[in-house]
């Protein structure tokens, strides 16, 4: 029988997807999987197209989309419909990942140049990159000088 026409349980749909248990199950609370069908004494049961759903589902998160933006996008894989609203979907996925590169780099520009400017020497009351963590109310407390930050 080939993973296709396979059924598993709940654990073994699991192992076969490279997940947890309450994993499978918190995608059926979120409406991105149902079990093939319920067995005797109520066990749920998965196919191979459920196991390979919950991989693609998995592929799509390291991609960064939201459960949200998924569940949105097998809904337009379904219905067949709107193949224009996947581009879209993904485009504005592209953007939003540009937009946290620029960022992350803005963020590794700051903390360099904190940490090469820092000179407290073991004084953590001069400490610059304790004072660049400190909430802007307390910097003054932190490295024994009043500024605040913007």
């Amino acid at each position: 029988m080939g993973e296709e026409q396979q059924r598993y349980r709940v654990g073994a749909a699991a192992t076969a997807a490279g997940v947890g248990v309450q994993t499978l199950h918190y995608y059926e609370r979120r409406g991105l999987l149902s079990p093939q069908r319920r067995a005797g004494a109520g066990y749920r049961e998965y196919g191979g197209a459920e196991v390979q759903r919950v991989r693609a589902i998995k592929r799509a998160q390291t991609l960064g989309f939201t459960l949200r933006e998924i569940r949105e996008l097998i809904g337009l894989a379904e219905s067949r419909r709107s193949p224009g609203r996947v581009g879209e979907i993904a485009a504005r996925k592209v953007d939003e990942i540009e937009a946290k590169i620029r960022d992350l780099r803005r963020m590794r520009t700051e903390l360099r140049r904190t940490v090469e400017t820092c000179r407290c020497r073991g004084d953590l009351s001069r400490c610059d990159v304790l004072g660049a963590l400190a909430p802007p109310a307390e910097v003054g407390a932190v490295n024994g000088k009043r500024r605040t930050r913007s």
